[in-house]
């Protein structure tokens, strides 16, 4: 039986992952902040919640190894815990950059180097890092969100160059719109009340995602998306990025068909008009 440990699984995509490669047969090491506060995910002996910050490198080391000492080993790494931050740049903290980039590059970073010493003495691992579609192209007001995520692909893209011929695997998965609280509880909005002349066009795409995304019912499910992520996992295939979602697969498509120019003003017409 195969052992997979989880970033971020206390709601959304990582929940649902977690729930996913269980109920598929799988070992599942289901690692949050605050595991005793879960109560949906529930231990037995194929799933067992442990304890992982990925701002705390004394809680990586830890979950990684309760992991191998449960379940024997480390087969499968997704690194899925993030959340995302919106607003002008000029009225972000320097709090609000350092966390944006902790948690999102990082920590996912330190995950990585902790767990690279088993995969390379087992001489196999697979590590599947989730992104977004806001890895490959831009909206406005997301700009340190989008350079975590953009950070994540490169990161990504350049370690299978030296990790592959350790035996070890890389996959990226970027969803596009998810019905989770990403927008909610996850999401950083920066107090911009001090910057009037930002104002109006985050009025717009506050109110563009906020209406329009939801109204025209395209996001997915935070479980199709744990499902692409298995897919990835376990197709056997050679292929490195996901692109997960309807609305992801459509952006991504228009961004490489058209000039960036013209992708640019489409975005801005959609978006800011």
């Amino acid at each position: 039986m195969k052992t997979v440990l989880i970033t971020g699984t206390s709601s959304g995509i990582g929940k649902a992952t977690a729930k996913f490669f269980y109920e598929k047969g799988w070992n599942v090491a289901a690692t949050m902040r605050n595991p005793e506060k879960e109560q949906d995910l529930i231990d037995d002996k194929s799933l067992k919640k442990i304890k992982l910050d990925v701002q705390d490198k004394n809680t990586i080391k830890s979950a990684i190894k309760e992991t191998i000492d449960t379940f024997g080993k480390i087969d499968l790494l997704i690194n899925n815990a993030g959340y995302g931050s919106a607003g002008p740049l000029e009225s972000a903290t320097d709090e609000q950059i350092k966390r944006q980039f902790d948690v999102n590059l990082f920590g996912l970073i330190d995950v990585i180097r902790e767990v690279l010493p088993h995969f390379r003495a087992n001489k196999n691992g697979l590590i599947i890092n989730i992104s977004s579609i806001g890895g490959l192209v831009t909206f406005p007001f997301f700009s340190l969100y989008h350079s975590t995520k953009w950070a994540l692909e490169g990161l990504t893209e350049s370690l299978q160059y030296e990790l592959n011929p350790l035996g070890i695997k890389l996959k990226i998965v970027e969803p596009g719109g998810v019905k989770t609280d990403f927008a909610g509880r996850s999401l950083d909005m920066f107090d911009s009340s001090n910057y009037p002349d930002y104002q109006e066009n985050l009025g717009k795409i506050v109110k563009y995602f906020s209406t329009n995304v939801e109204r025209e019912g395209n996001l997915s499910t935070s479980e199709k998306i744990a499902g692409i992520i298995y897919d990835a996992a376990t197709d056997g295939s050679e292929q490195f990025r996901y692109v997960a979602g309807d609305d992801a697969q459509q952006i991504w498509q228009l961004r490489q068909q058209v000039k960036y120019e013209d992708f640019r003003a489409g975005i801005k017409n959609q978006m800011l008009s």
